[in-house]
């Protein structure tokens, strides 16, 4: 097995990084119809889906870094159809009707970005085989089973099943496997070659994309770079979790960070044997989330959560923010494939996710100053900043579709606490979610914990 301080010793690179074509700086003044802040998921499927519906729309993308420098090129390339608070929130915070239009949205929203990189030639190794949630002890079962009663309770039977321990034992070979919970709701990625290939299809629109040039300034009508300026008759940010680096926005979202590891491609032999010789999304039903996937090269990225939030919102891509977690990430994933104990770790990464105070995503806009903005999602933005997209379109070319009646657009998060009450609530938090897995091993019953924890935040 590698030694935890080789693991450590790898650089931090998203295996998904690919260096597109440079782009040029802003440098100048120039005019838009719409600006848009990030060039990430959010601000390109915006941008294709405005010049898909109006062609000849100036659209200009500012982007501080590179072309999916932030979540979009650091995710475990998920594009399901969870959203990150439970239905049975949203109908508390809106209506059961307005909860059960969500699911169908989101629904639908995984199936659109297949049409969409099918229709425009986009290679991004999509591919549709569900997501399977194992449960790998008597209480993970308890809550499989109790999800679809859940889901079945509120109308929709047909969204979660439950499988019996060989039913998931055929899925995955992970050990312990007791049961499972799938949807066919989600389909697999590749997180690079959709940002890249989404800029280049924007680009070849008519879009323009800056890089390397932050927006300093954002204001109704204009966005201002060290050495330029955008002046438009609408603003979009998309700026996700670094909305948290602006002033104004501070305590709109914090900062949660997402830790990968991706192993040497795996014998095909060896995925057979494992039962990973498939193309879906799998984790365990742990408080704790972990994630994995097998990359179409046959690669296990395998990731989670866990990092500590820091303090003041900090953000940084070094191993101060990370810390050991990876390692924490590691054992995980030999805990899942004991067989893979000696398998090279050939890449590791961490991202910032946005979280909002309840947990909820939004897409707003507000129509006095014709600034848009759209994310909080808490970690399952690959398919919703493609239904947000589509939304951002319809509010500013105001366009009416059943999809702005959505029961996250234009939803209001409240502020997040200040220091230190910041600090000891989300640590606090995280805390409780490991807490919760290990009160669950330890009782063999579902986490009561975990229970009240779900009260708190509405996430599930």
């Amino acid at each position: 097995m590698r030694p935890e301080t080789e693991l450590l010793k790898l650089p931090l690179r998203p295996l998904w990084h690919q260096l597109g074509r440079e782009r040029a700086k802003l440098t100048e003044e120039v005019e838009a119809d719409v600006a848009i802040v990030g060039a990430g998921y959010t601000g390109l499927w915006t941008a294709y889906y405005l010049l898909k519906a109006q062609p000849s729309l100036r659209v200009v993308l500012v982007e501080r870094e590179i072309v999916g420098f932030g979540a979009s090129g650091r995710n475990g390339g998920w594009a399901s159809a969870i959203f990150p608070i439970s239905l049975s929130r949203v109908a508390q915070m809106y209506s059961h009707a307005g909860a059960m239009h969500l699911q169908r949205a989101m629904n639908e929203t995984v199936d659109e970005v297949g049409r969409t990189l099918a229709l425009e030639g986009v290679d991004a190794d999509f591919k549709k085989e569900g997501f399977i949630s194992l449960a790998r002890s008597h209480a993970q079962l308890t809550r499989v089973k109790a999800a679809v009663e859940a889901s079945t309770r509120f109308g929709l039977p047909d969204q979660w099943h439950a499988l019996d321990g060989d039913q998931a034992w055929q899925k995955v070979k992970a050990t312990g496997v007791v049961g499972a919970l799938y949807t066919e709701h989600c389909a697999l990625i590749h997180p690079g070659k959709l940002v890249h290939g989404l800029a280049s299809l924007v680009e070849a629109m008519g879009a323009r994309i800056y890089e390397n040039s932050e927006a300093t300034s954002i204001l109704p009508g204009s966005i201002t770079t060290p050495e330029g300026k955008v002046r438009a008759d609408t603003v979009v940010r998309a700026t996700e979790a670094f909305s948290c680096q602006q002033a104004e926005h501070r305590r709109s979202v914090i900062p949660l960070y997402s830790l990968v590891l991706a192993t040497e491609p795996l014998p095909q032999s060896l995925r057979h044997r494992l039962r990973l010789d498939h193309r879906m999304a799998f984790n365990d039903m742990r408080h704790l989330r972990v994630y994995g996937q097998v990359t179409a090269e046959g690669r296990l990225v395998f990731g989670g959560r866990g990092a500590p939030y820091q303090w003041g919102s900090k953000m940084s891509d070094g191993v101060d923010q990370m810390g050991e977690a990876h390692a924490r990430i590691h054992a995980s994933m030999v805990d899942f494939f004991p067989e893979l104990a000696d398998a090279t770790i050939t890449h590791r990464w961490g991202g910032a996710l946005g979280v909002s105070r309840d947990w909820c995503p939004t897409v707003s806009m507000d129509p006095s100053t014709r600034i848009a903005w759209a994310g909080n999602y808490v970690g399952d933005g690959v398919a919703t900043s493609n239904l947000a997209g589509r939304i951002l379109r319809n509010m500013i070319l105001g366009i009416d579709e059943e999809i702005n009646r959505l029961p996250f657009v234009n939803h209001n998060s409240p502020a997040w606490e200040p220091e230190p009450l910041r600090w000891l609530g989300v640590n606090s938090g995280l805390f409780a979610a490991g807490l919760s897995d290990y009160e669950e091993k330890l009782t063999n019953q579902p986490s009561r914990t975990a229970m009240l924890l779900e009260k708190l935040t509405g996430a599930h």
